[in-house]
């Protein structure tokens, strides 16, 4: 099992928008996802840019967005 990279959400916000996912809104440093396929999936990302998110916050996100941890480390490096 692979353990999660320290990530900055500007990426995780990307690899999502690739995923599928929209901005639906923002509010303060808060922004909300949704998915065009699955419409009941709603993501909050926290958007401090001078922070990397902890891994617990990262796996929030991953559940909230239904991909599994192994999906998700693949795909960072796969865009890199």
């Amino acid at each position: 099992m692979s353990k999660l990279p320290v990530l900055k959400a500007k990426r995780i916000i990307k690899l999502l928008l690739k995923l599928g996912f929209y901005i639906h809104h923002q509010t303060g440093s808060h922004v909300q996802l949704r998915n065009s396929n699955k419409k009941y999936l709603r993501i909050t990302i926290p958007r401090h840019d001078k922070f990397d998110l902890p891994a617990s916050v990262i796996l929030n996100i991953l559940k909230q967005a239904e991909i599994n941890k192994e999906e998700f480390i693949k795909l960072l490096r796969k865009k890199k």
